[in-house]
């Protein structure tokens, strides 16, 4: 089995999450990726943003050493809130989960909330696995699909 684990994201993993994030099939998937996830420059600002925020817990996922992708917590809609996103060529092999259950060991704080894209069935299982309950449902622009979409709204109440 591959060996999972988490860092702290540092500006050197920028270039490559840059490029997962800006994988337009990836971004499809997901439905609502950070804006910024199309402008090289844009996305840079953003994530020294988050890596300087005291509040934003970013880690980067390595497998077997080598860079996989981020799992994170951050504010959303003032709500405390978790996401994660991988390399394509990382997808379907229990890393998220994995990734996810050891962020959520270090970050303890709860209520945390995840949004999701109502047909992203691998997200949604990431979740469940992590033992995120359905809390609720919004509708809202999925840049990377043009269009308004529904999403799920998961939480965690308890460790």
């Amino acid at each position: 089995m591959e060996t999972v684990t988490l860092r702290r994201t540092e500006d050197s993993d920028l270039p490559i999450l840059f490029e997962f994030e800006s994988d337009p099939k990836a971004a499809r998937m997901a439905a609502f990726p950070p804006e910024a996830s199309r402008d090289p420059e844009a996305f840079y600002t953003h994530w020294r943003q988050r890596l300087a925020s005291p509040a934003d817990v970013c880690r980067t996922v390595l497998v077997d050493g080598h860079r996989a992708g981020v799992v994170m917590k951050f504010e959303f809609e003032g709500d405390p809130s978790v996401a994660y996103w991988l390399g394509r060529e990382f997808w379907g092999r229990g890393i998220a989960t994995r990734a996810l259950s050891t962020l959520l060991e270090e970050v303890r704080e709860r209520p945390l909330y995840a949004r999701v894209a109502h047909d992203n069935r691998g997200s949604i299982r990431v979740l469940e696995k992590c033992g995120f309950r359905k809390s609720g449902r919004g509708r809202r622009f999925a840049s990377a699909r043009g269009e308004d979409l529904d999403e799920f709204v998961y939480r965690l109440d308890r460790s």
